[in-house]
């Protein structure tokens, strides 16, 4: 299983960015997806997920009507657009899939800082 994340940077307050995480080893499209943040000092916590067609999402309250996750079956692709982005939005976002058994990304940086 490998799951690459990607999209991450530093962008100004109020900004976007759209994390991509291209995912093989596995058959995509058979699983739920999610992607976690982790802020210095902070635990991981769940930001968003998708259900394995899509149909169903969820999102944390901190990040409800400013993130949105989406997800591509045919390019083994999740991603989450991420606008109106905040300070306490800067944080590691990991992609994640459950197998029966965990598997994380590498994660990929995100700061928002003018």
């Amino acid at each position: 299983v490998q799951l690459v994340e990607s999209g991450g940077g530093l962008v100004q307050p109020g900004g976007s960015l759209r994390l991509s995480c291209a995912a093989s080893g596995f058959t995509f499209s058979r699983y739920a997806m999610s992607w976690y943040r982790q802020a210095p000092g902070k635990e991981r916590e769940l930001v968003a997920d998708i259900s394995s067609v899509g149909g169903m999402t969820n999102y944390a309250d901190s990040v409800k009507g400013r993130f949105t996750i989406s997800r591509d079956n045919a390019k083994n692709t999740v991603y989450l657009q991420m606008n109106s982005l905040k300070p306490e939005d800067t944080a590691v976002y990991y992609c994640y899939v459950n197998r029966g058994f965990d598997s994380w990304g590498q994660g990929t940086q995100v700061t928002v800082s003018s």
